[in-house]
C-alpha cells in the first residue's frame, strides 16, 4: 500500500512540481491546463473527479471506503506524468487535498497512511485558489455554500504542514499571470 501513495523519483530529474489546490469550482483544472500548455509540459488530472464520475454512472455515491482508492489513483497519475514532464509538473490536486476532503466529508475520518503521505510527498509550491469565481454545478460538485469554510480548511492544512503556498485570486488572466511569475522564479532557481 505504501508504495502506491509514495512519489517516485525519476533519475536525473530536477522537475519542479506545483499543485493547484483549493475548494471545488475555483478554477484549478482550467489553470492546470493553461499552465501545462504555456510551459509545454503535462499536468496531472484530478483523479477524484474521474472516480466520482464512474460511481455516478452506477448511481453510487462516494463513501469513506473510496478515500484510499482515490488517493492511490491520484498518485498513480502523478507518478506516470512525472516520467514525461518537461522540467515542470502541474498537479491538479494532491494527497493533502484528498486528506482535507476526507476529513470534511467523513466527520474527521482520514486513513493514517493517507495522512502520512499527504505530509511526506513534496511539492515546490501550492497555488491555493480563492473562492472569487462563480460556483458551477457539474453533477459532481455538491458544496456551493461551504466554499469559504473549505478554503479556510485548505489553508489551515497548508499552514499546519508547513507547505509553501500562494493564494491565487482575481480574473483568470490575473491568476494565470501570478502562477507564471512564481513558476518562472522557481525555474530560474533550478536552472
Amino acid at each position: 500500500m505504501e508504495e502506491k501513495l509514495r512519489q517516485i523519483s525519476v533519475e536525473n530529474s530536477n522537475c519542479i512540481k506545483v499543485v493547484l489546490y483549493g475548494p471545488e469550482s475555483t478554477g484549478k483544472s482550467s489553470l492546470a491546463r493553461a499552465l501545462a500548455s504555456y510551459y509545454d509540459t503535462v499536468y496531472v488530472e484530478e483523479y477524484s473527479r474521474i472516480y466520482a464520475k464512474s460511481k455516478a454512472k452506477l448511481n453510487q455515491k462516494l463513501t469513506k471506503n473510496d478515500v484510499l482508492p482515490i488517493a492511490i489513483g491520484q498518485m498513480h497519475l502523478e507518478n506516470e506524468q512525472l516520467k514525461i514532464a518537461n522540467k515542470l509538473l502541474i498537479c491538479d490536486t494532491d494527497l493533502l487535498e484528498t486528506k482535507v476532503y476526507s476529513e470534511f466529508y467523513y466527520d474527521g475520518f482520514c486513513p493514517d497512511i493517507l495522512k502520512k503521505y499527504a505530509l511526506e510527498n513534496a511539492y515546490d509550491l501550492y497555488f491555493l485558489t480563492y473562492i472569487d469565481t462563480p460556483w458551477e454545478a457539474d453533477g459532481i460538485r455538491d458544496q456551493p455554500n461551504t466554499r469559504l469554510q473549505m478554503f479556510t480548511a485548505f489553508e489551515q492544512a497548508l499552514i499546519d504542514s508547513k507547505k509553501r503556498y500562494s493564494i491565487v485570486k482575481g480574473s483568470f488572466e490575473q491568476r494565470l499571470n501570478l502562477c507564471i511569475t512564481q513558476i518562472n522564479e522557481l525555474l530560474n532557481i533550478v536552472n
